[in-house]
């Protein structure tokens, strides 16, 4: 939001022309930002001095309009034993009531200017702004309250994050057809998304997280093996086969997958509908594999992407070629326990709206 729009929407607070909504959210805005509370703090105070100021001002007019209705003459004519007390108030001071007005309003002006409020023409610029601001049926939004994904998806998958600020992996089969994309953390927030780019030969797809409320994940404690990864070694996935996450664990039980398909990895491991997307990880952290797809009619087995596609993938298109995959990771020397805690808030449940 710029300043501009905060102002307006201070003003709109102040003057009471929110509705019970609207005042409930920018109400919990202040109290989730201190900076904004201060800014309507510091504007009540303004508007204040502004009040003050008018009311002073129509004071004087009042005084200047009572001096022009007067008949001096008449009123000493019927009076001249024994003039009202605002006759002679009037008489004996009517020049010192017109320059006590005038340094009340020369006083206004100097405590705007020692506030900054009038400090230079910038700011005389923003206040007429301010007045003049809001057309007649101009609406100024406030930063959005989060809302519930709908509860109508049509699919569900897992991704898990390539960057921290916002960019997902998961399977092109999961997102295929969608209107509408929701991921949802471990926590079970939920985030607005949108498909970036999609490699069908692959089964990958890019999600950008697009939703107002969400906030960087920080660094990305896994890195991702460019290596192959050797027959029998361990590995283990996170993925979203129910509403809560879901650790699953085996082993590389071949090199290829499919019929020889050297894109895939095949892996002892037991999978279900909704680990499509997920990370299949090492011993030391490194994401080996994206979890494509279970043999039909096999049990505990499963296929998963190798890490090398999916740099390829990323590598070879415009859109998201400017994401770094590190090759580090931050959880070799960690237990299970310990990775899974690093990882869990960087792997989300899918879903998938419309298909």
């Amino acid at each position: 939001m710029s300043e501009i729009e905060l102002l307006a929407v201070i003003e709109r607070y102040l003057n009471g022309e929110m509705n019970a909504e609207e005042r409930a959210r920018f109400e919990m805005l202040r109290h989730d930002n201190a900076e904004v509370d201060a800014r309507v703090k510091e504007h009540q105070q303004f508007t204040d001095r502004i009040k003050q100021y008018g009311e002073r001002l129509q004071f004087e007019n009042l005084l200047n309009e009572i001096h022009n209705e007067i008949d001096v003459q008449a009123l000493k004519d019927e009076f001249v034993h024994h003039p009202s007390a605002i006759v002679r108030l009037w008489r004996n001071h009517h020049s010192k009531i017109s320059v006590a007005a005038s340094i009340t309003i020369f006083a206004v002006l100097g405590t705007l200017f020692l506030t900054g409020y009038l400090s230079n023409k910038k700011d005389v610029v923003d206040l007429t702004n301010k007045i003049n601001r809001i057309e007649k049926g101009q609406h100024v939004g406030l930063p959005p309250v989060k809302k519930a994904a709908p509860a109508n998806y049509g699919g569900i998958g897992t991704g898990f994050a390539i960057s921290s600020n916002g960019y997902i992996v998961t399977n092109f089969h999961v997102v295929n057809g969608a209107d509408s994309v929701y991921v949802q953390n471990a926590d079970g927030d939920p985030y607005h998304a949108k498909i970036v780019t999609t490699d069908a030969a692959n089964d990958l797809a890019i999600l950008k997280i697009t939703d107002p409320s969400f906030k960087s994940l920080g660094a990305l404690p896994y890195g991702f093996k460019r290596g192959q990864t050797d027959l029998g070694e361990e590995l283990f996935t996170i993925g979203y086969p129910k509403e809560d996450q879901v650790l699953s664990k085996g082993y590389l039980s071949s090199e290829n997958g499919f019929k020889g398909d050297t894109v895939n990895y095949q892996m002892a491991m037991d999978v279900n509908f909704g680990n499509s997307g997920g990370p299949v990880l090492d011993s030391h952290g490194n994401v080996v594999g994206v979890i494509s797809s279970k043999p039909v009619g096999v049990a505990g087995a499963a296929y998963a992407i190798k890490s090398k596609y999916l740099i390829k993938s990323i590598q070879s298109d415009t859109t998201v070629n400017k994401l770094a995959l590190s090759s580090k990771s931050k959880m070799a020397g960690l237990n299970r326990m310990q990775q899974i805690d690093k990882m869990q808030n960087y792997v989300f449940m899918v879903k998938v709206y419309n298909r």
